[in-house]
C-alpha cells in the first residue's frame, strides 16, 4: 500500500515535467530552418546562384545634407561607404541590392532605420547608389537578396 501511494505522488510531481519535455519535443519537430542557396567562395560572381529574395520595392538614397551625422546605429554616416538604411533589418547584415532596370548590383551594411517615405524599401548611401546607376534618377524598381 505504501508504494502506491509513493508511485502515486511521484507521478502527480512530475507530471508537469513530464508534460513541458512532451511539449519540447513536439515544438522540436516542428522547426524549420531556412538556408538560402550555396556556392563556392572561390567561384565568379556570374556563377554564384542569386541569394534568397528579402523584398521588392524603390530605392532612394540620401547623401551629403546628412554626412558626419549619427546613423541608428550609432555610427557617424559617411556617404563614401557601402551603407543602407531599412526599416527592420538587424544592424549590421548585409544585403545585396539588385537595381531591376539595369541588372547592376551592390552589397551593402544596414547601418540606419528608413525610409519613411511611402512605398521607399531601402534608402542607400550616394556610393551604394552610384554603384546601382541611380544617382540622376534618385529612385529606382530593386529586389534585395542576400549575399
Amino acid at each position: 500500500m505504501r508504494t502506491l501511494r509513493f508511485l502515486e505522488r511521484f507521478a502527480w510531481h512530475n507530471l508537469g515535467r513530464v508534460a513541458i519535455a512532451a511539449l519540447l519535443a513536439v515544438l522540436a519537430g516542428c522547426s524549420t530552418v531556412r538556408q538560402g542557396p550555396v556556392s563556392a567562395p572561390d567561384a565568379p560572381p556570374s556563377s554564384r546562384p542569386s541569394g534568397v529574395e528579402i523584398g521588392r520595392g524603390t530605392a532612394s538614397w540620401y547623401g551629403p545634407g546628412f554626412r558626419g551625422r549619427r546613423t541608428a546605429s550609432g555610427e557617424p554616416f559617411d556617404d563614401s561607404d557601402l551603407t543602407a538604411a531599412h526599416r527592420t533589418l538587424p544592424f549590421g547584415s548585409r544585403v545585396l541590392v539588385r537595381n531591376v532596370r539595369n541588372g547592376r548590383e551592390v552589397v551593402v551594411r544596414i547601418n540606419d532605420r528608413g525610409p519613411w517615405k511611402r512605398g521607399r524599401i531601402i534608402d542607400l548611401s550616394r556610393a551604394a547608389a552610384a554603384a546601382l546607376d541611380m544617382l540622376q534618377a534618385g529612385e529606382a524598381p530593386v529586389v534585395l537578396l542576400t549575399p
